[in-house]
């Protein structure tokens, strides 16, 4: 954000500009644009290694700019060039990538365009007169200073949304979380049980009823030896429904879609179809109850 308020103040004093301090303030400038491509590597995102290359050329085509010409306009008016035609490729192809994780990609993608554009136009034949060179400089620190406000308060929203989804999860994930790390907590406070565990094909015959864990005399659940905790949960949980099947209980589990039921009588939801019914009941005792129906 300090960067973008800078580039802002570059551009309105670079307007003022005589000819003959265009060569001596085009150099800083892309020096100053290097420690801004610096920046961007320090702050995190998925293209720091991008901004790491920019910052070392930038910060070389700066440092030509500071040595020497009898060709002053024309040195920098060519090397603004570059610069503006290698950062707007760069964030031409950077917005295309987030398209579809960033809202603000088309913006990015148009100021990129913008400043390939005005670098092709620069590095030409045309950009030969003073005038056009700080009319350059000064566009190109108003698209830097759009760039990088944008850039800022979008890292802002992200690291916002981001800290808030680490730090308040939803209830029920809390609630696992609490679960999780009690079972874990007394997993590795009970001690651990020595126990053989036969191979694989001599085990199908046993019971799954002797594999379950034993408790130990503290009253914890002893474990076997270099088992992780979610290694025996795994294990228990398996034994725990095959426990279930042995003993019969075979039923669907809880969430499981229930078949419907077509055969059940309808249900007497007025009066008329109560009354109806209730006769209809009275008719078959009164038959029942004759001697010939016994």
């Amino acid at each position: 954000m300090f960067a973008g308020a800078a580039w802002l103040a570059i551009a309105w004093a670079v307007m003022r500009l005589e000819p003959a301090d265009i060569a001596a303030v085009a150099g800083p400038m892309l020096l100053f644009g290097a420690v801004c491509e610096l920046l961007r590597t320090l702050a995190g995102t998925r293209t720091w290694w991008l901004n790491a290359g920019l910052t070392v050329i930038f910060a070389a085509t700066g440092a030509a700019m500071l040595v020497p010409d009898e060709s002053s306009f024309t040195t920098a008016a060519a090397l603004t060039g570059w610069y503006l035609m290698v950062r707007g490729a760069v964030d031409v192809a950077v917005g295309i990538m987030t398209r579809g994780s960033d809202r603000v990609w088309s913006l990015i993608v148009t100021i990129g365009v913008l400043e390939t554009g005005l670098g092709y136009f620069s590095a030409g034949p045309f950009a030969r007169s003073a005038d056009l060179i700080v009319v350059t400089l000064g566009a190109l620190a108003v698209l830097r200073a759009v760039a990088d406000l944008v850039t800022s308060l979008r890292l802002r929203e992200i690291a916002h949304t981001t800290r808030k989804d680490v730090l308040e999860l939803p209830p029920e994930r809390s609630a696992g979380l609490v679960g999780y790390s009690a079972g874990r907590a007394d997993f590795e406070a009970t001690p651990v049980r020595a126990r053989h565990r036969a191979p694989e094909g001599a085990s199908t015959k046993l019971k799954r009823a002797q594999d379950l864990p034993s408790v130990s005399p503290e009253g914890g659940v002893g474990h076997i030896p270099g088992d992780t905790y979610h290694e025996h949960v795994v294990r228990t949980t398996a034994d725990l429904d095959a426990m279930l099947v042995q003993a019969g209980i075979t039923g669907p589990r809880a969430g499981a879609k229930q078949p419907e039921q077509t055969d059940m009588p309808p249900v007497p939801d007025t009066p008329e179809i109560a009354a109806d019914a209730e006769s209809a009941s009275a008719g078959r005792s009164s038959r029942d109850d004759q001697p010939g129906n016994r």
